[in-house]
């Protein structure tokens, strides 16, 4: 589930992005990216052994740690919103692959084919969910297979072709970027490919041996997923780097009709990696929805969800809460761009692993946590999170509106939430005042 939640957003959603500004610099992007992701698991792991009372996620850490609800509320919203706008991106990208397959034709009944797509793939990752953890575990370990088993055969071959079959090909490292900022922009861009590991944190109760066994999944899962995107990352940017600038969200299929063409099957080529790619899109949303559902199910039960949303109680996942986060889900994929997408989950993953990081720092002096690894994590997401929005802000102008206008929406949703009672007994209050000055005032006399 940490993996199948992490490959398919970093390969086949966000490699263009990143390769566009890091270049053959790119794999050090996914390295940095990574380094803080780890260290932010490091926090997880370390806040979620302390005691009992303190397993569940970030916002179980909040209310432990800070002891205040209203923040507790808001990380897990963040999140929410986070997990929506991943599944948003991976839904947009298999859309996007599914077209390159020629399947299908450019339009459906009068629609664009791929927000058409894009819907209906989240529709049916909804009802595989509705029909049972069981089946879900099932389909997700064949996707992550068979996707992990392709990337894998992909950048060894290219690799092959670089050094054997093509002459005036070679693999550049991009050192020569590594003293700019392009790389470190590059890995807040990439930070959310590197957010599925912490899905597992909310699925505690349906698992042996929790805490050590969420502890060995984060610190295999994130090496191996870095890995991947190195090796897929240099290929591509390797041996097609005109792909990269001209239709980055389908490059690996480029790519991998070059690297075939010397064996004759450029076609099959292209066609096993687009079809790899629906295998990692649909394996991310599928492990997405499964937890953040999950998840919903927490705060739904601690209050800090409306009821409205799904219910708590029973065994499984709520069928109204898969149904109202698919149903979100569906309507970003649908209108949304992949760079506002990407962008506002990425945003939200650095602040809450961030605050994971800090809190994690400020309870170094507990046994089992070590200071060194979630200072690193804070400082890399302090980093990531203003580079982020100068790059928005630099190079993609209106998708920064965009993202702040997101932003601020979610935030005052929050806090209208969180804050309803404390704000309702103002505005009681002040009508109050209003109704007594006015019934002081004496009336006019002629």
């Amino acid at each position: 589930m940490a993996l199948g939640g992490m490959i398919g957003g970093g390969i086949y959603a966000v490699l263009g992005v990143v390769a566009g500004i890091a270049g053959p610099a790119t794999w050090t992007a996914f390295v940095l990216a990574g380094v803080v992701a780890l260290c932010a698991g490091y926090a997880f792991n370390a806040l979620n052994r302390v005691d009992e009372d303190t397993q569940g996620g970030t916002v179980s850490f909040v209310q432990s740690f800070v002891g205040n609800s209203t923040l507790a509320g808001m990380a897990g919203w963040t999140l929410l919103f986070g997990y929506i706008g991943s599944m948003a991106m991976y839904a947009f990208a298999f859309g996007e692959f599914a077209v390159s397959l020629g399947a299908v034709p450019d339009d459906l009944g009068g629609l664009p084919a791929r927000p058409v797509i894009s819907v209906l793939a989240v529709a049916a990752f909804v009802g595989l969910n509705l029909l049972g953890a069981e089946t879900t575990g099932v389909v997700e370990n064949v996707l992550v297979a068979l996707k992990v088993a392709i990337l894998v055969a992909f950048g060894g071959l290219g690799l092959v072709y670089a050094v054997v079959h093509s002459s005036s090909t070679a693999v550049d490292p991009g050192f020569d970027r590594l003293a700019s900022f392009g790389p470190l922009m590059a890995a807040a861009v990439s930070f959310v490919a590197f957010q599925g590991w912490q899905l597992l944190f909310y699925d505690q109760g349906s698992i042996d041996d929790p805490v050590d066994t969420i502890r060995k999944a984060v610190y295999v899962s994130i090496p191996v997923a870095v890995l991947v995107y190195v090796l897929v990352g240099v290929v591509t940017v390797t041996l097609v780097p005109e792909a990269i600038e001209n239709h980055p969200h389908v490059a690996l299929k480029d790519a991998a009709e070059l690297l075939m063409e010397p064996y004759g099957l450029a076609a099959i080529g292209g066609t096993v990696i687009a079809l790899s790619a629906l295998f990692s899109t649909g394996s991310a949303i599928n492990a997405t929805l499964f937890s953040a559902a999950r998840f919903a199910r927490g705060l739904i039960r601690d209050d800090l969800l409306p009821d409205a949303v799904g219910r708590a109680e029973g065994d499984g996942l709520p069928e109204r809460t898969v149904l109202v986060v698919g149903a979100v889900t569906a309507a970003f994929a649908a209108v949304g761009s992949l760079g506002a997408i990407t962008s506002f989950a990425s945003l939200a993953f650095i602040l809450v692993f961030g605050a994971m990081s800090y809190l994690a720092v400020r309870e170094r002096d507990r046994d089992g946590v070590h200071p060194v690894p979630p200072a690193v994590g804070l400082v890399g997401t302090a980093l990531f999170f203003p580079l982020m929005l100068y790059h928005l802000a630099r190079d993609q102008p209106g998708t920064f509106v965009t993202v702040v206008v997101l932003a601020v929406a979610v935030l005052g949703v929050e806090l209208l939430y969180f804050e309803r009672e404390t704000i309702e007994r103002e505005v009681d209050a002040v009508e109050s005042a209003v109704v007594d000055d006015a019934g002081s005032v004496p009336p006019n006399v002629d």
